[in-house]
């Protein structure tokens, strides 16, 4: 199977993944579906770039980020929180105010912080196939991390009283 091939499969497996992630920075329903394919053309089109030991996630998820961030830049609007119909709660019992505080919570964090938290817990992806994707170190990665924990903890917690 050849690069295409495999990029094909593996887009068509995480299609519904990929529209999530890229949900979650635009917050519409078009825009989310502009990000994928977009990313799936521009995958498609460096599909040669792609070595054969390279792992296929990181990089289509490099590619994915990188047009989310950039439809965000040439939007320069705020985010708003409408459409959240569109997310499954995975965890029946949290209430639908509980998730709409994480997700209002999220968007007010930093874009590489926001990053970060979307790929580890929303995509369940490694820190080091994190740090593939932002084409940075592991260590930069973990702090990040951190720093956005602490950051989301905080909020939640003024938003709880």
């Amino acid at each position: 199977m050849d690069s295409k091939e495999k990029i094909v499969v593996f887009m068509q497996e995480n299609y519904e993944s990929f529209y999530k992630l890229a949900y979650s920075y635009s917050k519409q329903r078009e825009d989310a579906l502009d990000i994928v394919h977009e990313a799936i053309v521009k995958a498609l089109q460096n599909a040669d770039d792609l070595r054969s030991g390279d792992n296929i996630r990181p990089w289509f998820y490099r590619i994915l980020v990188n047009e989310s961030l950039n439809l965000l830049r040439r939007k320069k609007k705020t985010l708003e929180m409408d459409g959240l119909e569109d997310f499954e709660i995975a965890d029946s019992s949290s209430s639908r105010a509980d998730y709409i505080d994480l997700y209002q919570s999220l968007d007010g964090l930093p874009l590489g912080l926001k990053t970060v938290i979307l790929l580890h817990y929303f995509e369940g992806m490694k820190l080091e196939e994190i740090a593939r994707v932002t084409d940075t170190n592991i260590n930069t990665v973990k702090s990040r991390l951190h720093r956005a924990l602490r950051l989301l903890r905080i909020e939640l917690e003024v938003l709880d009283k």
